[in-house]
């Protein structure tokens, strides 16, 4: 920090030079040099002597006599320029500590540009030129430089148009907000030059980041290991000098490790930018104007992102206008109409299971419990790498405070806490408490239920790694059928399904699906599917017939809309990537192509007599006191319930035993499953009751 101070100390002798050439002019052509209130009023003599004046009034002041007269060079607009000569000897671009000289490579500043910048700067890191502007400026209370006042320090007239250029919007200084030109509303000559904070700190080595962009911007330092496609991209933006990439992710894909990898290999570090958050702030492009300063001042790409497609022109206009590369990502498509730049392009694909067991690896070393595979353990969720470095940090979290290695429960707790809480809003989240252990189904329906599970996990094998589903943007997910009558245990068999995978099972709710207006159902299924996608759990269509029927021949107006909607969720889980669970009564209700699109189907049919048994006596548990009395077999024999209906009738005959106070017998339960047949609108007959039936109808 000392070195870049001297070496920018020594570029304001150029300028201290030049203010003292400037005063000793003054005072020869001052009529009343020693008048103390000078500056604070106009004389007639003052007056006079400005329009008796012998020079031409947009003459620069005579050079600096102690420089050896300078001949005059051209900037890169072929524009005479006196002070690229003038101020050369003050540069000292071969120093690695001269700040000024790399800012000016990096942003494209002329040597006049320069010059500008120091002259603006010098009040903040000399109070002397504080006096010496506000005497020159014929106003005590002026004490920056003015635009008149900087071109004829710089040995340039006033009247030089291609010089007030440089101090005006398309040009860098203002462009990246390296200099600011106050007071619009004075003459151009007059309005005030002043150099930012940030930047005139960074010149003097200073590294404290501009505040105005704390929380909407922040350093990402590239992770091991490296994305394999983050050297092609590097070099794109290190030798072919792409400015503006468009990094398109898929589900587990890591689009801003990529980025960050592939600017460190150009040679720059990475700033990650929280776009939504930009795009809503109240002077969106200004602040992109200070993050794109930001990273030209650290010598960093932006990492910008997620991108949806809303934020304003002027965010992108202002970002990609600048010397910094700008690295958007997305899950979207590009449109063109978002930037006049075109974007390079790239798709990120997810990770495969052996980049995820290195990233599991990476962040947990010499944490994980003997024998624990985390790849394995955690193959069903769709993660990337920074999802998967903050499940791994929650995990030695949860580990650390059970006194345990990471085991694969943790990891899976981990994980699940990397769930986008947005379809929450829209479906219901239950966190599974049951196991296999708890069904009581046949065996034929137990198989394909593990069936399903086996899919979610190994998916990425046989889909991805294997290619078992190429072409046609089909999606990588697992859709299920699960048919049956109410209260065979679909619900339940897919929350068995969710806990043993480690997932939550988000039942959605068709009050927030169906509307009556044409289009909104397609919406919110858009919605549904969109934010499930970045969720890792079941998603679970209860009643799915009521929005997967069947498509009809057109009649009236209903019946068309009608078949949209359902050739829409024909299209929609095609390309689905989640793992999905359609439940319902109806099979015959549901269309055939969505038979076809299904990858499991699992019919529930009503229990058997045996079954009914082990249901009665898994309901009733462990904990609930019994009664001598209970007979399971003349329940299980006798009422041809399915399991839904004795779990509730279970659930009954403990209230009614509570409210006694005595432990369960069959007088609460038969009581209860009399009160489970009139839900049901069955008839209570002696054929089924027997000698209870009087407890069943009291």
């Amino acid at each position: 920090m000392v070195g870049e101070a001297l070496v920018l100390l020594r570029r304001l002798q150029r300028v201290e030079l030049a203010v003292r050439a400037a005063v000793a002019h003054r005072r020869e052509s001052d009529p009343q040099p020693d008048d103390p209130f000078r500056g604070l009023y106009l004389s007639d003599e003052a007056v006079d002597a400005a329009l008796a004046a012998a020079r031409e009034p947009f003459e620069p002041w005579p050079a600096d006599p102690v420089d050896a007269p300078a001949a005059t060079t051209t900037d890169a607009t072929g524009t005479p320029d006196a002070s690229a000569a003038r101020w050369a000897d003050g540069r000292s671009g071969t120093r690695s500590d001269d700040r000024l000289a790399a800012l000016a490579a990096a942003a494209g500043l002329t040597p006049l540009d320069e010059a500008l910048l120091l002259v603006a700067l010098a009040p903040d890191v000399d109070s002397r030129f504080e006096q010496f502007y506000g005497y020159l400026n014929d106003d005590v209370t002026r004490r920056r430089p003015s635009i008149g006042l900087a071109l004829r320090l710089c040995g340039l007239p006033e009247a030089a148009a291609s010089a007030r250029l440089r101090l005006t919007a398309g040009a860098p200084l203002v462009d990246l907000a390296l200099l600011r030109v106050d007071s619009p509303d004075r003459p151009v000559l007059s309005r005030g030059l002043w150099v930012p904070d940030r930047v005139g700190g960074w010149l003097l080595g200073t590294e404290a980041p501009e505040s105005l962009l704390i929380g909407l911007a922040e350093p990402v330092a590239p992770t091991a290991p490296s994305p394999p496609d983050a050297e092609p991209l590097g070099r794109a933006l290190d030798r072919a000098g792409v400015r503006l990439a468009y990094l398109r992710e898929s589900p587990g894909g890591s689009a801003c490790a990529l980025a960050a990898a592939a600017l460190d290999r150009a040679g720059r570090g990475a700033l990650a930018v929280d776009l939504p958050r930009l795009a809503a702030e109240a002077q969106p492009a200004e602040l992109a104007t200070l993050l794109l300063r930001e990273a030209l001042l650290t010598g960093a790409g932006l990492v910008v992102g997620p991108v949806h497609g809303d934020e304003p022109w002027a965010v992108w206009s202002r970002l990609t206008a600048g010397p910094v590369p700008v690295l958007a990502y997305g899950t979207q498509p590009w449109d063109p109409t978002w930037s006049a730049l075109a974007p390079l392009q790239v798709d990120v694909a997810p990770l495969t299971a052996d980049e995820r067991a290195a990233v599991w690896r990476s962040a947990l070393p010499d944490r994980l419990a003997d024998g624990v595979d985390p790849a394995a353990a955690t193959a069903q969720f769709v993660l990337g790498a920074p999802a998967i470095r903050r499940a791994a940090a929650v995990a030695a979290q949860l580990a650390a405070a059970s006194g345990d290695r990471v085991g694969e429960a943790h990891l899976r707790a981990g994980a699940r806490t990397q769930n986008a809480a947005g379809l929450e809003r829209l479906a219901r989240r239950i966190v599974p408490e049951v196991g296999w252990d708890d069904l009581v189904l046949p065996a034929p329906t137990l198989s394909l239920l593990r069936e399903l599970a086996g899919r979610a996990r190994h998916r990425d094998r046989v889909l991805r790694e294997w290619g078992m589903r190429p072409g046609g943007g089909r999606g990588h997910g697992v859709t299920a059928l699960f048919a049956g009558d109410s209260g065979t245990g679909k619900t339940m068999s897919a929350e068995v399904v969710a806990g043993s995978l480690g997932l939550d099972l988000y039942t959605v709710n068709l009050a927030t699906v169906v509307d009556k207006y044409v289009g909104e159902t397609e919406k919110n299924l858009e919605r549904i599917f969109g934010e499930a996608a970045g969720v890792n759990g079941v998603l679970l269509f209860d009643e799915a017939d009521a929005i997967f029927g069947k498509r009809s021949e057109v009649r009236d107006a209903h019946d068309r809309y009608a078949n949209i909607e359902s050739a829409y969720l024909l299209q929609r889980m095609e390309t689905f990537d989640g793992l999905a669970v359609l439940a319902t009564n109806l099979r015959a209700n549901l269309d055939e192509a969505f038979t076809r699109r299904l990858d499991v189907v699992v019919d529930f049919p009503v229990p058997d007599e045996a079954a009914r048994r082990a249901l009665w006596d898994r309901c009733l548990g462990d904990r609930v006191p019994r009664g001598t009395d209970v007979d399971l077999d003349f329940l299980a024999g006798a009422f041809e319930l399915a399991g839904g209906h004795i779990r509730s009738a279970a659930v009954t005959a403990g209230y009614l035993a509570a409210g006694a106070g005595r432990p369960v017998g069959m007088a609460e339960l038969v009581g209860a499953v009399g009160r489970e047949y009139r839900k049901l609108g069955r008839l209570t007959l002696e054929s089924e009751f027997g000698p209870w039936l009087p407890l069943a109808v009291g």
